[in-house]
């Protein structure tokens, strides 16, 4: 081990060791954007005034239960976890104040609990690991969410973090590290799937002493939040990632791109790389070596085709989002010329434990096909929505449902759900059993996509969900090429007609004609694929469509007065 990791070990140990079997009691709250949302920065300055020097009160990041925010921790030095859930300021000094005071949880309350004895009078409440949010769970990019503070790199250190890091730099040379990364089997997580050790073997050969390697965490997808809840918990573990990438591709610098208005990543990504500047985990001679690699942060205004590789070349450039015309591919000349390799936040992030645990490690857990895990942002009609990090290929979309996702709300049925972002449609019950991974979905018309997965009710329309799906995309279409730009727009206004009951009897074949046009003539992929939402819909739900063409009337009551949603010909 290197003399500066040693020391940064030795630090981050001691200062763990004090806040997990110190003097005082350790209080962590949740707080991701589902907990912002919920009131928990409400609840963390509660505490902090009623508890005042009496214990340690730090914020956290989300553990992806979404559904139990707030999600407050308590720890009594030495002591097991006691979790409650859905508590609000005005309950946190009465519940967690009587918890440290006593010594002894309260019962009625505890959500859950975890550690090596069951803390006692909990003897009704459930072990965290036994959780059906919890049990199915393989936390590997998302292990250390909610356990520590995402702000503060002793933490992560003393959990095991840039072990990876200075493994590889102390034990292998870049063309290991490529090698591992190919042999564990890890596929893109941005959508494409495309196996990422073979995507960095197109930038390592290359010689030129300037070469890029970027994250993308756009993340513009309608029900995907998954790469922002990465940064929201534990930056440092993409940042690592990150790193290791440049290592491997022998690169120069690294970017991270993020949407900006996403507060919580972009603060908590911008400390951790001036945390690990201050550490010597990045700038020159990384940890004492050879090996030197610089990191920035860049943002980009609300465009979802940003997302797109070659357009958040142009945003990073300063340039409006659009695509550019390839070749030249990145890896030959990508940002400011230079060659360059676009990685997804949850790609990157699972190249430590890669590296840390081996390829055969990664490769055990998942299915041939589709190694690691899948990172599930779980929405819409569900009891328990959230973000489940669960083996590829272990669960169908009806066990994630049913099972982790607690059902669908007020008893009633599944109609649907819609994976892959706003250019792939509503998928019926056809697709339930299809096993969660790249391949499986795919045969479904549908895609795995960057993992959010939406579920409709029996009282959802397949006519309004489309239309409100190509609304989406006409309006982020960035106008380059105009079949895109022309194509989605009036396919916005035939799914207006039809949902308004004055469809007209060509106006499905009219559509697949704009939809063959957007796909030979688009310049990317949001063109590319912008038929797909409507013909996923057709295959699945065409009862849907008849009804209001034929019967005048939706087969839901979800579409009439005041649901229009009028085309944009040009973005604001």
């Amino acid at each position: 081990m290197s003399v500066i990791f040693s020391e940064l070990r030795q630090k981050a140990d001691a200062e763990w060791l004090s806040l997990t079997a110190g003097d005082k009691p350790w209080v962590r709250v949740g707080l991701g954007t589902s907990g912002e949302a919920a009131g928990a920065e409400e609840a963390y300055d509660a505490l902090i005034e009623s508890l005042g020097s009496d214990a340690n009160v730090t914020l956290v990041g989300s553990m992806g239960l979404c559904y139990a925010e707030p999600l407050i921790d308590v720890q009594l030095p030495g002591g097991a976890r006691v979790f409650y859930a859905n508590l609000g300021a005005d309950e946190v000094a009465d519940v967690v104040g009587g918890h440290i005071k006593s010594g002894r949880a309260n019962a009625d309350r505890a959500f859950a609990w975890h550690g090596d004895e069951r803390p006692e009078g909990l003897g009704a409440v459930t072990r965290l690991s036994e959780l059906p949010t919890v049990r199915v769970q393989t936390r590997l990019a998302t292990k250390l969410a909610g356990d520590v503070d995402p702000r503060d790199l002793s933490q992560y250190i003393a959990n095991g973090g840039y072990s990876a890091l200075e493994k590889a730099l102390e034990d292998m040379d870049p063309a290991s590290v490529l090698d591992e990364v190919k042999n564990s089997g890890l596929r893109g997580r941005g959508g494409a799937a495309f196996p990422t050790g073979v995507k960095w073997g197109f930038l390592a050969p290359n010689p030129a002493p300037v070469k890029y390697i970027l994250c993308n965490c756009e993340e513009g997808d309608p029900g995907a939040f998954n790469d922002k809840g990465i940064l929201e918990s534990c930056p440092h573990t993409l940042l690592e990632g990150l790193i290791l990438a440049g290592y491997a591709t022998n690169s120069s610098n690294g970017f991270i791109f993020i949407r900006q208005g996403h507060n919580l990543p972009i603060d908590n990504s911008r400390k951790a790389v001036e945390d690990a500047y201050a550490a010597g985990l990045l700038g020159q001679n990384i940890l004492g070596s050879d090996f030197s690699y610089d990191v920035e942060i860049a943002l980009t205004g609300d465009s979802y085709v940003a997302g797109e590789e070659t357009a958040l070349m142009e945003a990073i450039e300063g340039k409006r989002s659009m695509p550019r015309y390839r070749p030249p591919f990145p890896a030959a000349e990508g940002l400011w010329g230079k060659p360059s390799n676009i990685n997804n936040v949850k790609t990157l992030a699972y190249a430590p434990t890669i590296i840390q645990n081996g390829a055969d490690a990664f490769k055990s857990v998942g299915i041939e096909s589709t190694s690691g895990t899948a990172i599930l942002c779980i929405s819409g009609a569900v009891n328990r929505p959230g973000m489940y990090e669960i083996p590829m290929g272990s669960l169908t979309v009806r066990e994630v449902v049913e099972d982790v996702a607690g059902g669908i709300k007020d008893g009633k049925n599944m109609k649907l759900f819609q994976a892959g972002g706003p250019l792939f449609g509503p998928i019926g019950e056809e697709g339930f059993d299809s096993p969660i991974d790249f391949d499986s979905i795919t045969k479904t018309t549908g895609s795995l996509g960057s993992g959010g997965i939406i579920i409709g009710d029996e009282d959802v329309c397949a006519v309004n969900l489309t239309r409100n799906l190509m609304a989406f995309n006409q309006f982020e279409s960035c106008g380059k090429c105009f079949p895109c730009r022309l194509g989605m727009t009036h396919m916005v206004e035939t799914l207006e007609r039809i949902s308004q009951n004055v469809g007209r009897e060509d106006d499905l074949a009219l559509m697949e004609r704009m939809g063959a046009s957007m796909r030979m003539g688009s310049l990317c992929g949001h063109g590319q694929l912008g038929y797909n939402p409507v013909a996923s819909a057709l295959k699945y739900f065409e009862a849907d469509f008849r009804s209001h063409m034929n019967d005048k009337k939706c087969p839901t009551g979800a579409c009439g007065e005041g649901q229009m949603v009028t085309p944009s010909r040009t973005r604001p």
